[in-house]
């Protein structure tokens, strides 16, 4: 069971998971060696699984967002995750869902061009309904 120290130390390293743990420590009134304990044991019970980075999409060229509710025509999944998988320079992430749509599918692409071109491939697959982010 967590404890409200374990909180914090989750909120301050979901803020930045690359300062030390001195840094953590001081963060939420610890000592170095005792939160480097604590986040030991939330790595060992898969609280934390791992340390990632966020992209600023924009900076890499990837200006269209887009949210995909995938229909399935089939029972058979195979194919459109196997399109995902050859098209996932552009899919972030893959939801399955219960309710009106199979998937929501978010995507990045570099151009309105890519998109179209990728939902050419994808309408061999599945129906879709198409949203374009305005703003995050």
């Amino acid at each position: 069971m967590l404890d409200r120290t374990d909180y914090r130390i989750l909120e301050e390293l979901n803020r930045n998971s690359r300062m030390t743990m001195r840094e953590l420590g001081e963060r939420v009134h610890l000592t170095g060696q005792a939160v480097a304990t604590r986040v030991k044991k939330l790595e060992e019970s898969d609280v934390i699984r791992n340390y990632s980075i966020t992209v600023d999409e924009e900076k890499i060229g990837n200006t269209v967002h887009a949210m995909v509710n995938i229909f399935m025509i089939s029972s058979f999944h195979d194919p459109y995750l196997l399109f995902l998988e050859e098209h996932r320079k552009y899919v972030r992430r893959n939801y399955k869902l219960s309710g009106e749509s199979c998937y929501l599918l978010e995507c990045r692409f570099p151009s309105n061009g890519e998109l179209n071109a990728f939902l050419k491939g994808l309408s061999k697959y599945v129906n879709y309904k198409l949203s374009i982010v305005i703003e995050p």
